[in-house]
């Protein structure tokens, strides 16, 4: 008898390895998700302390109807509250002003008629 592990023994420590690096995939995950969630709780309590309601009210339509665009305001919004150059709170004209900037420009298309 040989010392060689059979095809039996090798298969089930596959096994097991896959487990354990699946085991580890998943709290790594777990821990970027938690992370994310924190990202988005703070970044929530930002807006919240920077925006008034009828600020706030006009991020959340342009959210709806353009998430990517929303996110991106929302960034711009924290970064220029985490970097001081807020002063008070952000109101709706304030933001209507905030949106026109930071809306990429339209492509106007003419369509001439001969």
């Amino acid at each position: 008898m040989s010392d060689e592990p059979t095809d039996d023994e090798l298969e089930e420590l596959r096994k097991k390895k896959m487990e354990q690096l699946q085991d580890q995939q998943a709290g790594g995950e777990e821990a970027r998700e938690a992370q994310r969630q924190q990202a988005e709780a703070q970044k929530k309590a930002v807006l919240r302390q920077t925006l008034t309601d009828g600020a706030r009210k006009r991020l959340n339509s342009v959210k709806m109807s353009k998430p990517e665009f929303g996110e991106q305001v929302e960034q711009q919004v924290v970064a220029l509250a985490r970097s001081g150059r807020v002063q008070g709170k952000i109101d709706e004209e304030q933001m209507k002003s905030l949106l026109q900037e930071l809306q990429p420009d339209k492509q106007d298309f003419n369509i001439k008629r001969r």
